[in-house]
């Protein structure tokens, strides 16, 4: 399944008409793919996040400033730029790590709003305040077929950042993650650490939230401190349990789903009345596939079979 659909990734421009709209949609695809999956790894841990836009947007920030000031290529900045998120990350999760669930999802919040205030007032000198600044492009569009060779790059690096996440979730530290997750008294009974690995998790989700920051503000070549915005974290969420809470599939599956969706809404003229959809579909999705989109499949095949069996 995984093969085919990287096989799908890869011709799909040829299929579609590699076209500059239809190229910039799976762009940030792929750019929300990875942030989506970031925020989905800290789930694992049984901690959530509704201010991961913090983190999103500092890692923009942090490459745009590092490659302005350095003259080094956006495709190396992104990497070091993002460090600056995972540093915050691990000071917020030293401070609010023994928080719980939707506790330390509240702090992550309200932290995303003091970050944009922050950005727009104290830091202004940096950032621009509300008119932004300027970000390098990862390619130049002097160059020949620019676009396409973005897309590609950008889906070589969501494909390492899955299956990065995939090794450490089959690793030791991945069977930690679920023991904390399950009942982290027993876990503790057992040797394991909670406020490390949870950490662990903490930094790696804000280092990787911010390496997707990273690559959408250096495709667009702008950043303003509406990258900080309340849309900004929610939709990994909504990514994330529209596809399959708790699953390395779930938010890619949501991701391309909810994308499509809201895009293929925008071309027919239909603008506010989306949100209704996508709530709406939502809603659906949590009363009737509580696994998410992921368990889809399953459940139609569990149907077939009750179906031949009354048959």
């Amino acid at each position: 399944m995984q093969l085919a659909a990287l096989a799908a990734a890869a011709v799909i421009p040829f299929l579609l008409g590699a076209n500059l709209y239809i190229l910039t949609v799976l762009i940030l695809m792929l750019v929300f793919i990875i942030y989506s999956s970031a925020w989905n790894f800290l789930t694992y841990t049984g901690q959530g996040s509704l201010g991961h836009a913090a983190f999103f947007g500092l890692g923009g920030y942090g490459s745009t400033l590092i490659a302005v000031a350095t003259g080094l290529s956006p495709y190396i900045t992104i990497f070091i730029g993002a460090g600056l998120p995972a540093l915050v990350g691990l000071f917020i999760g030293a401070i609010c790590v023994r928080l719980k669930e939707w506790f330390l999802a509240m702090v992550t919040f309200g932290f995303a709003i003091i970050i944009q205030t922050l950005m727009v007032s104290q830091f202004s000198a940096w950032s621009g305040g509300w008119d932004g600044i300027a970000s390098p492009r990862l390619l130049s569009s002097s160059i020949p077929n620019y676009l396409l060779i973005e897309y590609y790059s950008i889906l070589a690096i969501t494909v390492l950042v899955i299956v990065l996440f995939a090794i450490i979730l089959r690793s030791r530290i991945g069977l930690a993650f679920a023991a904390i997750r399950e009942n982290e008294l027993e876990a503790r009974a057992a040797g394991i650490n909670p406020v490390k690995y949870r950490l662990f998790a903490f930094m790696t989700s804000a280092y990787f939230a911010g390496v997707a920051g990273a690559l959408e503000i250096h495709h667009m070549g702008y950043i303003t401190p509406e990258i900080f915005g309340v849309d900004i974290s929610f939709w990994p969420v909504i990514y994330s349990i529209s596809g399959g809470l708790g699953t390395l599939a779930g938010p890619i599956v949501g991701t391309i789903v909810i994308t499509l969706l809201w895009d293929g809404l925008q071309s027919l003229g239909i603008s506010y009345a989306r949100y209704i959809v996508i709530g709406i579909l939502l809603v659906l999705i949590i009363i009737f596939l509580p696994k998410g989109l992921v368990s889809l499949p399953g459940r139609i095949r569990e149907w077939m079979e009750k179906r031949a069996k009354k048959a």
